[in-house]
């Protein structure tokens, strides 16, 4: 998917755990890991804004579009 998830960078920058992010955006650490790790095939607009909001950041510091990746498999 040429959707790349940069979630882990600002962790880093936050100095926070994937446990703790997941606790205060309401979320459990697993589905936090399948968006982490570009696995999620949606994010609700309702999620995308709790993560910005505890990472004090705009939704295109998590998320990016590469070009050349393989294109969704569901998409005509």
């Amino acid at each position: 998917m040429p959707i790349a998830v940069d979630i882990d960078v600002m962790l880093a920058k936050r100095k926070m755990s994937v446990g703790e992010l997941a606790e205060r955006v309401g979320i459990t650490p697993a589905n936090l890991a399948v968006l982490k790790n570009g696995r999620a095939k949606a994010v609700r607009f309702s999620t995308l804004a709790a993560l910005c909001e505890v990472l004090e950041c705009q939704p295109g510091d998590l998320l990016r579009w590469e070009s050349g990746g393989a294109p969704d498999a569901t998409m005509p």
